[in-house]
């Protein structure tokens, strides 16, 4: 498995000195009492904003011995890298990284931004090599303002770099839903790396959940019993729904499994915050399935409609010490443009954590790429990224994972299976006023979920 080339570009260690002199207007709360603001723009990203601290005029340096402290990070794919070092019009000119400086509190009033720009700096942006080695483009104090050139300015702080982060990516060849197959991209090359095959557990085998998540009768591995819940529902809902990922032998390596029904609020039609449904998303572990992670859903209210989500990992309990689950991720996406599900837990470098011994990755040991187990190492960096397409919309979705976090065949597919299950979740929370797809029901049922 051969990852593609990728480079994640950060800006943090923002901070902000105004001289005493240097006075705002009487409509702009100082910064000493009201923290100040800015805005991060690359070409052909959206722009990004950032809370700036304010440090007092007298402080000559920026605080030492503080942890890198992120303010906002770009993503650039190798199509990215290609757009940015392209030939342009000028030629020998850098791409520009455009950072706007405001005082006052983010947000807007009558319509009207509230905050009152102190001014703007360029960084110029070598990104050439970078997909190999790191790079810093400034890391420090730069003049800021109408009084920039008089030596009198403000001063701004800020760190700007790139670090290689090389990604496997996988392409769904149809929805989820479809039982498709799973393809690996590299450039050009498109390879199959797995199947899915979804299945609909039907309302009479609740009471033998165990059996009926079984995913291949003659793998010897079940899925645990006992998950989700057991109440009888006289109203609406969707459920059973099941995903499993297999290699290329036909052997099953992953799964997503929905263990509580997506049902509607008492008096609407839509899934609430208060009682999500969820997955759990299971890896084969010493002749059996074992959750690895849990995945809720649920329907956001406002003007803006979303699918909202929160994943956490479930610690091992092997040793019989049990342990709350650590939230990963929990955002919201869009239910008509749909968005991207992503895991990012900040810098790679610079945490000061050591990575610990894993334990073996899974019965057949299939690993052989040379990098870090996780969940089991240490937290950092971006893990995975997921597309996600809105309501109505012909998903494949696209999967980026970490090579950091991928140390066997077992640790892309419990990722893969991830991503089918944040996109399952978009039609488990629709409104249950609209009608599902047909591979969405059961067999036998001829009517609206």
């Amino acid at each position: 498995m051969d990852p593609c080339p990728f480079v994640r570009l950060t800006v943090g260690n923002l901070a902000l000195k105004i001289p005493v002199a240097s006075k705002p207007a009487r409509s702009v709360v100082h910064p000493s009492s009201s923290p100040c603001f800015c805005k991060i723009k690359l070409k052909n990203f959206p722009f990004q904003t950032a809370v700036v601290p304010y440090i007092p005029a007298d402080n000559a340096q920026f605080p030492d011995g503080q942890p890198f402290a992120h303010a906002a990070t770009f993503h650039l794919s190798k199509s990215d890298l290609d757009r940015l070092l392209g030939k342009s019009l000028f030629a020998g000119k850098l791409q520009q990284l455009q950072i706007s400086i405001y005082t006052g509190r983010r947000g807007t009033t009558c319509g009207l931004s509230s905050g009152k720009l102190l001014g703007k700096v360029s960084v110029p942006l070598d990104i050439a090599g970078s997909e190999t080695k790191p790079s810093v483009f400034h890391n420090g104090w730069i003049s800021v303002g109408k009084e920039a050139s008089k030596g009198s300015s403000a001063q701004f702080h800020m760190n700007v770099k790139a670090e290689p982060d090389p990604r496997f990516v996988f392409q769904f060849d149809g929805e989820p839903e479809c039982s498709p197959q799973v393809f690996q991209i590299q450039g050009s090359i498109r390879q199959p790396v797995f199947t899915c095959k979804f299945t609909f557990r039907s309302a009479g085998d609740r009471n033998q959940r165990s059996r009926s998540l079984q995913s291949e009768p003659s793998s010897g591995w079940r899925f645990p019993g006992g998950f989700g819940s057991q109440r009888e529902r006289s109203i609406s809902e969707r459920k059973g729904w099941s995903v499993t990922v297999h290699d290329l032998s036909g052997s099953p390596v992953a799964a997503a499994s929905m263990v509580t029904p997506f049902v509607p609020s008492p008096g609407s039609d839509r899934v609430s915050r208060s009682n999500p449904g969820s997955w759990l998303i299971l890896r084969p572990g010493e002749g059996t399935w074992k959750p690895w992670g849990r995945l809720e859903a649920w329907r956001e209210r406002g003007a803006s409609e979303g699918l909202g989500y929160r994943f956490e990992l479930i610690p091992d309990t092997s040793g019989g010490m049990s342990a709350a689950g650590i939230v990963l991720a929990e955002s919201t996406l869009s239910s008509n443009r749909g968005g991207k599900f992503v895991i990012d837990l900040g810098s790679s470098s610079g945490s000061g954590k050591s990575t610990p011994n894993s334990p073996a990755c899974s019965p057949r040991s299939s690993g052989d790429y040379g990098y870090g187990l996780w969940p089991y190492s240490a937290y950092r960096g971006f893990v995975m990224g997921s597309s996600v397409e809105g309501e109505g919309k012909c998903s494949k979705p696209s999967v980026e994972v970490s090579v950091q976090h991928v140390n066997c065949t077992e640790d892309a597919a419990a990722f893969v299976a991830l991503a089918a299950a944040v996109d399952l979740s978009m039609d488990a929370c629709r409104l249950f006023s609209q009608k599902l797809r047909k591979e969405l029901l059961p067999p036998d049922h001829n009517s609206p979920a």
